[in-house]
């Protein structure tokens, strides 16, 4: 049975059991503080089992991309060493939101895999929650006489809480679970161990392919567990390992989820995939990870240097890592590979198709920096052997070429072990673990339990209407992180606040009370579909009815920001044209930030092109028009631009400037004239074919104009008032390049001079004519200075060092024949001799310079060169 075959009879089968299918939510979560990854099915379900919305449908299914990068069985490190865990999997899943329990999940299951799926029932087993003394919990009873009814009790396993008691997190709904497990061993080795003495235990061939989950219970701070007043049921199965049991193989890799990307991969390579266990690994590791990172890419997610940006530029670069150092792969190479996977699974995920383009020029950069930071990793890697005398390389030292500029420990223990070296790797794990916890540490936040105060249900957000509410508070908690301290979260019966989403920052605001007690909220976070307030104090009466005031003027500036960035949207795309799409954006109080796709530099014409396409806008004075209650089919047939990497519900709010129209839950003015004026302050690129525009608006802009108007006055004042200052600055270029020529001249005729006095201080040693001088000439100058002595002297071995604003400057020649004679490489040396000048630098055998910010170190520089001819 094909994948695609599989995905589509498990999504039939829930739909002929009253469910609904819902598409995956993108990969990368955008409004859940406590992940930067969907990692399990049910993540995009968290607000109906935290009870902070409501399900339009109880029963639903669906196939979701998931990413682990952590966690039980999921270490980055350890994916492609074995032939069924990955980063990026497909979890399929069935959900009841208080409907059906226990009963219909198991039966429903087994009747999915063994009567549609056609699974031996003979090589399945299942494992029921054996219970927990020390939490007072009860073995799952009514899972395991449900069971008792399906299989033989020689196939029922009962496992710990750590196997079959599902958790979200440190706090929250959990619950119990029931696993199914298939054996795929041969009937030899079965024969020898019973499949149930290796459920759990990590065996490639006997493992889980679904988790049905039962949630009953809440986890509160303290560790104990309360009743939830509905029961729900959370599914999922393993796509990739499904696929396996039913296409009859022994490996998720041997399955048509992988096997047009390992072809593809032995192509371009020219590898062979089964034939050696080095080889195999690289390239399950290179298939894994291109998946992961482009459905990453496609769903918003770039790679860079922090948060959830840098998870993806480690996945990518451990697959650039695998071929270059076991495929022989020195150019980029993954990038091509986004075609296969296009191709394979566009038509289950569109995203990837239509992404396709921006997944294989992010992934080509990203591959061409990481060669070149290969390539300087290991000339840094060559210079710390060089400095071990005793062959054992410090781990700090690793640790730092891999902290800092990214050069993979496993790929400096395998050159050190080639080159005779061993490298101290309890140290490096020591350094590495210290920043692993710098960096919990950092971001660790200790929640209290949610205090109901009064009781009701949340009406929600209400700012598109006004900016002040009379608001009673439902609930507050405690919580406390390193990076903000200790505050309390709020949550309204309903808000003026908008919460920080769709690259919008959250309003700040007062807290009014009856008695004129005043609460200031520092921000405004939505977490779980939850509105929530920051505070760093609580009121006195938490009861009494309050007066929510959102700051008014803070409220307006992002308002014309965040409209404002609609309007440069259009422009683009009608500048630069319909290619362009949103790629993110941040919309604060005092500016904006768009990123959008495109292939080329942004021309200062065009930069110009699109400021007046914003401002004539701004100045016909397009009212607002808003529809909150749109389908999301409504609004795209309307002609409105929906955001890549967003997920919409079934309602969608569409905005409307003129004839730019955008789905978009922000806040925006009632009017383009209320922006006042745009400004573009910088376009550049952030990654291949993504380009970045920040720009200002309203009292923003009047103070960039007010501030540019005060630096011409100065610029005027310091020419002396000119009836046309940029005539006087041309005639000051003017003046200053006839300068330069006359003090270029000078410096020819001081190195003139210096020559002959120069020549009379070579001396030869070892058959080497060699000199070593500081001297008083710029790089220019010292560079004319050797060459020509170089053409007088034979053999003739330079170092010149000299002092340039504050910096030092190390240059080296060699004789070309004398270079080849003796195997001296000037580049080499002056690499060497600039850590006298707290520098670094390089060039050609016979000609080379470093740079550095210790001029103190020249003289000791040039007293080391001589060792190099002894």
């Amino acid at each position: 049975m094909r994948s695609q075959d599989i995905r589509k009879h498990f999504l039939e089968f829930f739909k002929s059991k009253n469910h609904s299918i819902v598409p995956s939510a993108p990969m990368v979560i955008k409004d859940d503080p406590t992940l930067m990854f969907t990692n399990a099915g049910m993540n995009q379900f968290k607000e109906f089992f935290l009870g902070n919305g409501t399900p339009v449908n109880s029963r639903v299914t669906d196939t979701q991309k998931c990413l682990r990068v952590s966690g039980k069985h999921n270490d980055l490190e350890e994916v492609g060493k074995d032939t069924y865990h990955h980063t990026m999997f497909e979890m399929l899943g069935n959900w009841s939101f208080g409907d059906y329990f226990k009963k219909e999940a198991i039966e429903w299951a087994w009747e999915l895999l063994t009567e549609v799926y056609k699974i031996d029932k003979e090589i399945l087993y299942v494992s029921v929650f054996e219970g927990n003394e020390e939490e007072e919990i009860p073995v799952d009873g009514e899972a395991l006489e449900l069971w008792k009814k399906i299989v033989p009790e020689d196939r029922i396993i009962f496992g710990n809480k750590k196997d079959n008691f599902w958790e979200m997190g440190d706090q929250g709904p959990c619950g119990p679970s029931s696993e199914i497990h298939v054996d795929l061993r041969s009937e030899e080795e079965k024969a020898k161990i019973p499949g149930r003495e290796l459920v759990n235990q990590d065996h490639p061939l006997v493992v889980e392919i679904w988790n049905l989950v039962f949630i009953q219970f809440n986890r509160k701070a303290d560790g104990s567990l309360e009743k939830l007043p509905a029961q729900h049921v959370d599914t999922g199965m393993g796509f990739e390992r499904l696929c396996m049991v039913l296409q009859g193989v022994k490996s998720n890799y041997d399955t048509d989820v992988f096997t047009p990307l390992i072809k593809e991969i032995e192509k371009i390579t020219g590898s062979t995939y089964g034939k050696n266990e080095e080889t195999d690994i690289a390239i399950r590791v290179i298939a894994d990870h291109v998946r992961a990172v482009a459905f990453a890419i496609a769903d918003g997610q770039l790679p860079g240097s922090t948060g959830a940006g840098y998870v993806i530029r480690r996945i990518l670069r451990r697959a650039i890592r695998y071929g270059f150092t076991f495929l022989n792969q020195k150019e980029a190479f993954v990038y091509k590979l986004v075609d296969t996977l296009s191709k394979q699974m566009g038509e289950a995920f569109p995203e990837l198709r239509a992404q396709q383009n921006l997944c294989e020029n992010v992934i080509r950069e990203e591959e061409n920096s990481f060669l070149r930071t290969l390539d300087q990793g290991l000339i840094l890697l060559d210079q710390i052997m060089q400095e071990t005398p005793d062959k054992k390389v410090s781990g700090k030292k690793a640790f730092e070429l891999y902290d800092t500029f990214g050069f993979p420990i496993d790929l400096t223990a395998l050159i050190l072990g080639e080159k005779g070296y061993s490298l101290d790797q309890k140290e490096f794990e020591e350094e590495l673990q210290k920043q692993k916890d710098r960096s919990r540490s950092a971001s660790k936040v200790i929640s209290g339990d949610w205090q109901e105060v009064n009781a009701g249900e949340t009406e929600g957000f209400v700012g598109y209407d006004t900016l002040e509410a009379e608001v009673k508070i439902l609930r507050y908690r405690k919580v406390k992180s390193k990076k903000e301290g200790e505050l309390y979260q709020l949550v309204f019966d309903k808000t003026p606040f908008y919460p920080e989403g769709g690259g919008q920052v959250g309003d700040k605001g007062v807290l009014e009370s009856e008695s004129g007690e005043v609460i200031y909220i520092t921000d405004t976070r939505k977490e779980n579909n939850l509105i929530i307030h920051l505070s760093k104090d609580l009121p006195q009466d938490l009861s009494g009815t309050f007066k929510a005031v959102v700051n008014a003027a803070r409220r307006a500036r992002t308002a014309a920001n965040h409209s404002a960035t609609h309007l440069l949207h259009q422009a683009l795309r009608n500048v630069l044209g319909t290619h362009v799409e949103q790629k993110g954006s941040m919309v604060q109080s005092d500016y904006l930030r768009f990123d959008f796709s495109h292939f080329s530099k942004v021309t200062a014409e065009e930069i110009q092109e699109i400021e007046d396409f914003v401002n004539t806008r701004i100045a016909h004075k397009l009212p607002l028009v808003e529809n909150r209650e749109m389908t999301y089919e409504e609004a795209i047939n309307d002609g409105a631009i929906a955001l890549f990497g967003e997920k919409y519900g079934d309602k969608v709010r569409a905005i409307r400037f003129g004839d730019s129209i955008e789905l978009c839950g922000g806040t925006h003015v009632g009017n383009t004239a209320d922006i006042w004026h745009f400004k573009i302050i910088s376009e550049g690129a952030v990654a291949s074919g993504i380009r970045r525009i920040e720009a200002i608006t309203s009292e923003a802009a009047k103070d960039y104009f007010v501030s540019q108007t005060e630096v011409y006055s100065e610029i005027r004042a310091v020419l002396k008032n000119p009836k046309d200052p940029v005539k006087a600055v041309m005639n000051l270029q003017d003046e200053n390049t006839e300068l330069k020529k006359q003090v270029e001249a000078l410096l020819k005729d001081k190195a003139k001079n210096l020559k002959g006095d120069l020549k009379n201080e070579i001396k030869e040693i070892n058959g080497v004519n060699f000199l070593a001088k500081k001297v008083d000439l710029d790089a220019g100058g010292i560079k004319d200075l050797s060459f020509q002595l170089g053409d007088e002297t034979d053999n003739l071995f330079l170092i010149f060092g000299t002092e340039q604003n504050g910096k030092a400057l190390l240059s080296c020649y060699i004789s070309k024949e004398l270079a080849a004679e003796k195997d001296l490489h000037a580049g080499k040396i002056v690499k060497e001799l600039g850590k006298f000048i707290q520098g670094g630098g390089g060039g050609q055998p016979f000609y080379a310079t470093a740079g550095g910010k210790n001029p103190a170190g020249i003289n000791e520089a040039l007293q080391n060169a001589e060792k190099y001819i002894k």
